[in-house]
């Protein structure tokens, strides 16, 4: 286990190299976060209209369960849902696409542009529309059945959701590179998590490791400000703000370096290409049989 977390930090680490030679690289999550926060803006009424308000209200009266049973067994409510998720997951698998686009591209020694990363996109719009469809499906289908039961559906919907993104691992990848459907995706990534569990896992472990040793300094920022408040209030302030921005900047950071430890991993094992930045005696451990 010790030995897979440290390959895959590894991975992180030459990932993170990458982002520093292209730097824009940033720009897809910056954008992703932004279109987000509109998509959930735009629902927000909706759904608290159609069943949303009447779930928030019951938990505030301490009856959270049955108005949200009440709520999710609103047609109209679950059709406003299901439109949601579709639609923050095709813009967010359409900016990770960009990503991968372009960092495919700097693999191969070329010098990519955020342009270059839209129309990558753009090119494959039935795909992502493809994709977001089957995750808004399923999203909504572990919504359902955490709604079902406190406990015992929360647990259900928290492990079937862990498997569901473990085997869609690589699917981002698939649908940029080989434009792949949704269904043949999740088969390209099941065949090549198979191959790479431990690695391709560590890789994330790694990253998430690294985003937690710089997420600490950044709540400390925000607690002494929290703490300065009440003492001296423009210090205080000053320091929760630089705090949040320090969190947003380490989130960014962490979302483009997921991306190009994804793409890295399956290039090489789809086709055995060592990408520009990397070595291939990682990418190689990633694929051995353990």
């Amino acid at each position: 286990m010790f030995k897979r977390f440290n390959t895959g930090f590894s991975l992180a680490k030459q990932s993170m190299g990458v982002l520093r030679t292209d730097k824009q690289l940033i720009m897809f999550p910056l954008l992703s976060g932004i279109c987000c926060l509109m998509v959930m803006a735009s629902f927000a009424v909706p759904l608290l209209m159609v069943g949303g308000g009447a779930e928030l209200l019951a938990e505030a009266e301490q009856e959270g369960q049955a108005g949200e049973n009440a709520a999710m067994q609103n047609p109209l409510y679950l059709v406003c849902l299901f439109l949601f998720y579709f639609v923050n997951y095709f813009v967010v698998v359409f900016f990770n696409s960009a990503l991968i686009a372009c960092a495919v591209k700097r693999f191969y020694g070329g010098t990519p542009t955020i342009g270059e990363g839209i129309k990558a996109s753009m090119a494959r719009l039935p795909q992502i529309a493809g994709w977001a469809l089957v995750s808004a499906s399923v999203g909504l289908l572990l919504r359902v059945i955490e709604g079902r039961s406190e406990r015992l559906g929360a647990i259900i919907s928290s492990l079937v959701g862990m498997a569901w993104s473990a085997l869609t691992y690589f699917v981002v990848p698939v649908l940029v590179v080989e434009k792949a459907g949704p269904i043949t995706a999740v088969k390209r990534s099941a065949s090549i998590l198979k191959e790479s569990w431990g690695e391709s896992m560590g890789a994330s472990m790694g990253i998430g490791f690294v985003v937690f040793l710089a997420m600490i300094p950044c709540f400390g920022l925000i607690a002494g400000g929290a703490f300065l408040i009440n003492v001296m209030a423009p210090l205080g302030i000053a320091l929760i703000v630089l705090g949040v921005l320090a969190v947003l900047v380490v989130s960014l950071v962490s979302s483009a370096l997921s991306a190009i430890a994804q793409a890295a991993v399956y290039i090489y094992g789809a086709n055995g290409d060592t990408p520009d930045g990397f070595e291939t005696e990682s990418l190689g451990a990633a694929f051995t049989t353990r």
